[in-house]
């Protein structure tokens, strides 16, 4: 299967793709950079709005004018047409100890965001603690919801949001929990897939396809890998990047999957090896994808 480098954009960690139908246009970020960026597939044109410490998560507000950025400092809105930055929430945590790590929206506009140990002291000595899920909207402002974790990734929902999947990348599982659209409520979690060490890699970011099929990105095995609803693998691509971040489904059809990746923790010599690291890629995997909601309430 080709996979396209759409952008050698050598990202420290490339995250949260996210395609914008009425602007035929894809969202991103990057962790370390950090920022949030657009890129237009037809023209090639790119924007990027800086902000001011790690970035873990964003959702686009209704008009498209700007996002809800998650960062380490805590929950704030950027401006698009200023680049300014708005706060709207304390974080949830000690952000010396932790970050915000990835989001996603439900359908009524939720913006699910979780949580990683990640002390800004490298040196630290510290255990690594959970943190809870968090959901956000701006009549509520962040709320906790009762999974936690050291570090969360792979939010999706199945295509009758009756399902809600995240993975807890710290010990390879990923989750299902029941779920009630209405209330934002999560039932009894059940282990959906659990990574083999032999695999190499770790959960990470996920997309859902239309068939129900569970799209996974393993960090640091370099594949993505696709679950049925059962649970069971149906296949593996290969990629190359050993570090893919995320997947998103975008295009008129959407039927292109668009896939981030890191450039972090690398050596040098692995960077030569792997001169695409951290790159922003596309393929076509022959599944399509659903309408993912991307806009915060």
């Amino acid at each position: 299967m080709s996979v396209e480098i759409v952008l050698d954009a050598h990202a420290g960690i490339g995250e949260s793709p996210t395609w914008v139908a009425a602007e035929n246009a894809l969202y991103w970020m990057d962790v370390r950079k950090p920022a949030v960026y657009r890129y237009d597939p037809a023209s090639g044109a790119e924007r990027c709005w800086p902000v001011t410490s790690h970035i873990g998560a964003f959702a686009l507000v209704a008009d498209l004018s700007g996002a809800v950025v998650a960062l380490r400092e805590g929950v704030h809105r950027l401006d698009f047409a200023s680049g300014s930055l708005e706060p709207l929430a304390p974080p949830p945590f000690d952000p010396a100890l932790f970050r915000f790590n990835e989001g996603a929206c439900d359908s009524t506009g939720r913006f699910w965001i979780g949580a990683m140990f990640e002390p800004l002291d490298e040196n630290s000595q510290a255990t690594p603690q959970k943190c809870a899920l968090q959901t956000f909207t701006f009549d509520t402002g962040l709320r906790p919801v009762a999974d936690t974790s050291a570090l969360h990734n792979g939010m999706a929902w199945s295509p009758d949001e009756r399902l809600f999947y995240v993975s807890h990348t710290q010990t390879r599982e990923i989750l299902a929990y029941p779920f009630d659209a209405s209330r934002g409520l999560l039932g009894a979690r059940r282990l959906f897939a659990q990574i083999p060490e032999a695999v190499g890699g770790v959960p990470d970011g996920a997309a859902m396809d239309a068939a129900g099929g569970y799209w996974c990105a393993l960090h640091g095995a370099g594949r993505l890998r696709r679950y049925h609803a059962s649970g069971e693998v149906d296949r593996d691509i290969a990629l190359p990047v050993s570090q893919p971040t995320m997947c998103a489904f975008g295009g008129a059809s959407l039927d292109t999957l668009y896939v981030t990746s890191s450039a972090e923790n690398l050596t040098p010599e692995q960077l030569r090896e792997e001169p695409h690291a951290g790159a922003l890629l596309r393929l076509r995997p022959g599944e399509t994808g659903i309408v993912k909601p991307y806009v915060v309430r």
